[in-house]
């Protein structure tokens, strides 16, 4: 049975937060600059007043802020965001013109949530004591609070729901939101994953299971990969229904015309070795959107730099594509992995792709390992638009990929 079912899945706006650049435009610049060596890349110059009243953004979670800053400018870019007025403070709720709001919904996915909040007030409960944790703890840590955020400020009285997959949430957010707009649960979902996980704890964990790079240097592909690159980041999208986007005459970035998941059911960090289940959920999602492997014109892999992760997905891209070998990129050479922001993020990335019709680079990519039998431009490379297949694969094993395709031409 086809999960994403009658009306076709329009994306009509994006939005973006991420260690390369805040805004589509300076994300898109950042995915072409070459990358410092860093095991951790935060955002450089974020600051959550521009969007939120001071005590709202003192009292929000980086992961929540993220969200809020992504979903205004995918909002505003679809058209739907009622301007601010010249000089007026960032305010603590934004209104939507021509939103029905008992048919507007949110879809997020996260990884671990507020986990920053959590880890800074466990170290005042510790030196400081119980009646100096702050009474918001609670609701800046929840997984939800990003959703509840962007259903808060603009309004939004359908589903608003969170999608913990680990690093296939993002992906995984946005497929949920297609099918409430394919099935005509919604008629407007804000889309997308926001994740902030590089508390001391998280950064010494993933250090000391070996998934974190030694370097700093997130080399996708590359045969000297050592690890990830730990990021912080949001990306946001806009869904509508295409024929409601194209009567009110939007810009339609790309098409969701197929998602699949599903779950490799081997080990709680490493993927199946074989890459079998990443194999099963491409070959799912390509069938879902009614098309073969031979009509995708491009890949946008997880591609996280580390040995197993690029192994077993180059493995099943092999075996899906043969000899069709379109191209394959990771931007995470770039942005490092944002983890269960990575796959809303990289969505993000494909609509810029498909319209400036460049392919961006793998960066950190000096030597192809000979074993990861691929085709993965390192520059800039003109593409002609095509069905875009972007995968994201998250412990626990959880894989998601999702078909976007390019609007018609004219």
């Amino acid at each position: 049975m086809k999960p994403l079912m009658n009306r076709r899945v329009a994306v009509t706006g994006i939005g973006v937060v991420s260690p390369v650049g805040i805004g589509v435009d300076a994300f898109w610049a950042g995915l072409s600059r070459p990358a410092g060596a860093a095991r951790v890349r935060r955002l450089d110059g974020f600051d959550p007043r521009r969007w939120m009243p001071h005590k709202q953004a003192r009292n929000s979670d980086i992961s929540a802020s993220m969200a809020v800053a992504a979903a205004d400018e995918a909002l505003e870019d679809a058209g739907l965001l009622v301007p601010r007025g010249a000089g007026e403070p960032a305010p603590a709720a934004r209104l939507l013109t021509g939103v029905d709001a008992e048919r507007a919904a949110v879809s997020l996915g996260t990884g671990i949530g507020g986990v920053a909040t959590l880890e800074a007030q466990a170290d005042v409960l510790r030196e400081r004591g119980e009646r100096q944790v702050s009474p918001h703890v609670v609701p800046m840590t929840m997984p939800n609070a990003a959703a509840a955020a962007l259903s808060i400020r603009y309004g939004l009285r359908g589903p608003a729901t969170t999608v913990t997959t680990a690093c296939a949430a993002g992906a995984d957010a946005l497929a949920a939101g297609a099918r409430m707009i394919a099935a005509g649960t919604a008629d407007l979902v804000v889309a997308g994953g926001s994740d902030s996980s590089l508390t001391p704890t998280c950064v010494a964990g993933f250090a000391n299971m070996r998934a974190l790079s030694p370097t700093g240097v997130s080399r996708p592909f590359d045969t000297e990969r050592d690890g990830l690159a730990a990021s912080e980041a949001a990306g946001v999208v806009v869904l509508e229904p295409l024929e409601a986007a194209l009567a009110r005459g939007a810009r339609v970035w790309m098409t969701i015309e197929g998602a699949a998941s599903t779950a490799d059911a081997h080990h709680v960090t490493a993927p199946a070795p074989d890459g079998s289940g990443a194999e099963r959920c491409m070959r799912l999602a390509i069938e879902d959107a009614g098309l073969r492997p031979g009509d995708i014109a491009h890949i946008n892999a997880h591609g996280t730099s580390t040995t197993l992760n690029d192994h077993a997905e180059a493995l099943a891209v092999r075996r899906v594509f043969g000899t069709a070998r379109p191209p394959v990129t990771s931007i995470k050479g770039a942005t490092g992995h944002s983890f269960g922001a990575a796959g809303a993020v990289e969505a993000v990335a494909v609509a810029l792709t498909i319209g400036h019709r460049t392919l961006p680079p793998t960066l950190g990519l000096t030597v192809q390992d000979p074993a990861l039998d691929i085709d993965v431009p390192r520059s800039p490379t003109s593409w002609t638009p095509g069905p875009v297949l972007s995968n994201s694969f998250g412990f626990g094993g959880h894989n998601a990929s999702l078909v976007l395709v390019p609007p018609a031409r004219d």
